[in-house]
Order: C-alpha cells, then sequence, then structure tokens
C-alpha cells in the first residue's frame, strides 16, 4: 500500500526552492520500526521529532539517536514540547498509552491544543473508548473544527488514525516509470520515499491545523475520510483482514505441507497457476510474519471484534488467525525473533520446520499423538 513520492520544496508555480518555514514538533510513542521510520521521513522533511525513553530499552535508544530524535524523560514533557504526538504502540498497548497521555495532559501547563493521533490497529469500539479519555466540545459547523479553542476543548485533542502498508523508507532513486503512483510532498531534494497511507477520522484533521497541518498531513501522506471517530480504525481492521489475516492462512498451509513432505510442490503449483505474484505474497507473508506474530495476536482479536460488532459476523475466522500467532510467538523459536536481526524463519521452509518443531514440543508435553487435533 505504500506509495513512491518524489518532489522538492520548490514553488509550484516557478519551480525556485521555497524559504523554510518553522513546523512542527511531532512525538512519537513509540520507536518500533513503523515508529523510527516515520521519525525519519519527519526529520528529512524538516520536523523535529520527540519521543519519552524512560524506561525504554537500549534498542530504543539506538533507534532514536539514529533517527535525530529527541530524547524526552516524561510524558509531560512530551505533551509540553509537542503539538502532534503520534502512537504507535502494539494493538495491545493503545489504551494504556492513551491513558498515559490523558495522565499527563493533567499534570501538564500548556495552555494550547496538542494533537493525540491514534494510529494503532484497534477496533472502532476500542477507539471510541480511547477518544473518551480525551473529552472535547465537538465542533459546530459555523467554526473551524481546528481552531485554538483551548477554553471549550480539552488540552489534547483526539484524532482517530490508521497505518495502511509499510514503514516509510528512503530510496534515493526516481519512480521507476511515469505509471508508478506517485503523490506530491514537500521534501529534500532528490531524495524518493516511499510512505504507507495514513487515513484519519474524526471531528479533527491534520490538514486544518494551523499553520502546519497542510504540510505535515502531505508528508504523512494522511486522507481524512470521515468526521465518524472509528472510521480510520475500521478501515485498517478490514485492510488487515486481507493482509495479516492472509498470513495466518498462509502460515498453516506452508507448515502443513511442510508436514505432509509437499511444500515444494505447493510452491510449483502457486508459481504455475498464479504466475503474477502468487508465489512470491505466500512467501513475504511467511518469512514476515514471525518477528511481528506477537502484536499480531490482539490485532486479530480487534479485527474479530470489528466483524462482530460492526459487521453482525462471527469472531471465530480472525480469533483461529489470533490463535496461529499465538502459537508462533509463544510456542516455537520463531518468537524471539526481531525485524533486523533475523536468525531462524528467513525461508519459508524454516518457517515452516520451526512451527513443525513447536507442533511436535507441545504434542510431547501433552501427550497427544500426531493425528490429535487443536496443535
Amino acid at each position: 500500500m505504500a506509495t513512491t513520492t518524489t518532489a522538492t520544496d520548490a514553488s509550484p508555480e516557478t519551480g525556485d526552492a521555497a524559504p523554510p518555514q518553522p513546523r512542527a514538533t511531532i512525538g512519537i510513542i513509540s520507536l518500533g520500526d513503523m515508529g523510527s521510520g516515520l521519525a525519519k521521513l519527519l526529520v528529512a522533511h524538516g520536523y523535529t521529532v520527540a519521543t519519552n525513553v524512560f524506561g525504554r530499552s537500549q534498542d530504543t535508544l539506538i533507534r532514536a539517536v539514529r533517527a535525530d530524535v529527541q530524547l524526552l524523560q516524561s510524558d509531560v514533557e512530551l505533551i509540553e514540547a509537542c503539538d502532534v504526538i503520534l502512537s504507535v504502540v502494539p494493538p495491545r498497548d493503545a489504551l494504556a498509552t492513551a491513558q498515559r497521555i490523558a495522565d499527563a495532559a493533567i499534570l501538564s501547563t500548556r495552555t494550547t491544543p496538542v494533537y493525540f493521533v491514534d494510529l494503532n490497529a484497534v477496533s472502532p469500539a476500542t477507539c471510541r473508548t480511547i477518544a473518551a479519555l480525551f473529552p472535547s466540545r465537538l465542533p459546530s459547523s459555523s467554526s473551524s473544527p481546528d481552531a485554538d479553542d483551548a477554553d471549550t476543548d480539552g488540552i489534547v485533542r483526539f484524532i482517530d488514525g490508521s497505518i495502511l502498508g509499510g514503514p516509510p523508507s528512503k530510496t534515493n532513486k526516481p519512480p521507476s516509470s511515469p505509471s508508478t503512483t506517485t503523490t506530491t510532498a514537500p521534501t529534500i531534494a532528490n531524495e524518493t520515499w516511499t510512505r504507507p497511507l495514513l487515513p484519519t477520522s474524526g471531528p479533527y484533521s491534520l490538514s486544518h491545523i494551523p499553520p502546519y497541518g497542510p504540510h505535515l498531513a502531505t508528508t504523512l501522506h494522511t486522507k481524512h475520510i470521515s468526521p465518524t471517530i472509528g472510521a480510520a480504525s475500521g478501515l485498517k481492521m478490514c485492510f488487515a483482514s486481507l493482509s495479516k489475516g492472509y498470513a495466518a492462512i498462509a502460515l498453516q498451509a506452508a507448515t502443513t505441507a511442510h508436514a505432509l513432505g509437499v511444500l515444494p510442490d505447493l510452491r510449483s503449483a502457486l508459481s504455475e497457476l498464479f504466475p503474477k505474484g502468487g508465489l512470491e505474497r505466500m512467501e513475504r507473508a511467511v518469512v514476515g510474519a514471525p518477528p511481528k506474530a506477537y502484536r499480531w495476536v490482539r490485532e486479530m482479536e480487534e479485527i474479530a471484534a470489528t466483524h462482530a460488532d460492526e459487521g453482525g459476523l462471527g469472531a471465530g475466522l480472525f480469533l483461529g488467525a489470533a490463535d496461529m500467532f499465538r502459537f508462533v510467538a509463544e510456542e516455537t523459536v520463531l518468537g524471539e525473533e526481531k525485524v533486523g536481526k533475523r536468525v531462524r524463519g528467513t525461508t519459508v521452509e524454516d518457517v515452516a520446520a520451526a512451527i513443525g518443531e513447536g507442533v511436535e514440543r507441545k504434542r510431547r508435553r501433552m501427550g497427544t499423538g500426531k493425528g490429535a487435533r487443536g496443535s
């Protein structure tokens, strides 16, 4: 879903370099693979980025330094330093993270609004629960929803958001052809960025925040899709149903094919019958899933709740996917894998073998035979 961006800080009318302008300070919680990618993108586009590193791991500190992120020691400092805070955490931590910001806002001396953008993979219901932590008067149709009206709104203003696609990355190469999907964003000359799409929804939008909002929204590739809180989160749930839901299916298919001794035949059939990327899609899904399986457990549960609550459908399909990712994370060596530091599971065959090893260990522990179900 990521798109390629090539542009410069230039006037569209004259092509002359536009004068530098003060830009916002953006807080990011936290600096995982996606968070650090967003931080690098923002820094490259002239923004100051900050994060709270109190109690964080050494890996997080290293990522922050490499991304040129300012290191703060509390959430209160984060609120007082930042104009916008992006929450990019595992789904299981989304509510607790929002509660931290709500609590810090009470202690803050800030008098101007700060925008809290929840970009986490949660259901519309969970999103509405998070939004309720930041009570504010809904903007009237006669006034701008993003005017600085701190007397009637809370200091923290909530934006429902989501991320569709992988982390931003710089390629330093132009798009491969004129037909490549592109967007125009102010950036550094001769740099090319791949970026995910960031849909947002609710009464506030990034693009309406004066004066930096339009530039920030374009840089982050946001699209405000609805005035309703929960719409952006719901879109993420539907999108991830197709992408990460497929990963759960692919993991099971590859593991069982390996156990049956027909994995090479499965690969051959995918290549022959789906020549336009069928095999490649399966390989990417299987190999890419293990380091993220622990966080996808809750995401699948949130997806299941979305389909049940919003669509009136059964939750079983995606609760089963949650079980698959839970097994990978908790019952196999693949659960120890980290993005960028892979040891096991770098091929489809090794992922399937590692899951099979976990299945056998669980069978021995439970005293069940090979034909038993539920492992």
